[in-house]
Order: structure tokens, then C-alpha cells, then sequence
């Protein structure tokens, strides 16, 4: 299985999704319904909360399939 990582891009912070780790536990979609939408394209958009409501989701990804860098 190949293992990919995918990233987008906000304004602070780029979020990180490895879709091979995931374990659909639905926080994502649930605590952030307006950046997680699995029915749109992309499904991940960062620009639609903050950097701190990102991290805080991030932070409770039970799968560790979330994660986020810092932009230079």
C-alpha cells in the first residue's frame, strides 16, 4: 500500500493528512465541519478556521493521520 501524505496549505500552518493512518473516528468532521468536508474538493480547507482551532483539532486526531507544520 502506498503510503501518501498530503498537505494544505493555510495561512500559518499547513495541515497534514497520511490517509494510510486514518481511522475515520469523524472528530475532524465533527469538531471542524466547515475545513473537513469529505464530500468536497479539496475536502481539507484550512482558510476556513484559525490556526489555534486547527491546531486544537489537530492536537486530538486519535490516528495521528493529522498533523501540521509551521510556513516559513
Amino acid at each position: 500500500m502506498e503510503k501518501k501524505v498530503i498537505r494544505y496549505k493555510g495561512a500559518d500552518i499547513t495541515v497534514i493528512w497520511q490517509p494510510h493512518l486514518c481511522q475515520h473516528a469523524g472528530i475532524c468532521t465533527k469538531t471542524l465541519p466547515k475545513v473537513y468536508n469529505p464530500e468536497a474538493r479539496p475536502w481539507i480547507k484550512p482558510e476556513f478556521a484559525t490556526t489555534e482551532e486547527l491546531i486544537s483539532q489537530i492536537d486530538a486526531c486519535p490516528s495521528g493521520a493529522l498533523t501540521y507544520e509551521y510556513n516559513e
